[in-house]
């Protein structure tokens, strides 16, 4: 019998990992990330109206819950 040698390869996030690094670099990239994103939300409205917009901020309700624990926490 044979065996074949298989690789291992590490699995991780693509795009984290890329916006990560070019964060490290420059700071500025999150403003860009923030207009493309917000440039997102636009056009997802214009396309499918207030249903995007509702979808939107139902999606970011977990975000907002972290960002008052850790105001509270101090």
């Amino acid at each position: 019998m044979t065996t074949l040698a298989i690789k291992r390869r590490s699995v991780g996030l693509p795009l984290i990992g890329f916006l990560a690094r070019d964060i490290s670099r420059d700071v500025n990239i999150v403003f860009y990330l923030l207009m493309i994103a917000l440039t997102g939300v636009v056009l997802a409205v214009k396309a499918w109206g207030i249903v995007a917009l509702a979808m939107t901020a139902l999606a970011l309700v977990p975000v907002m819950f972290v960002l008052l624990i850790a105001i509270t926490r101090g």
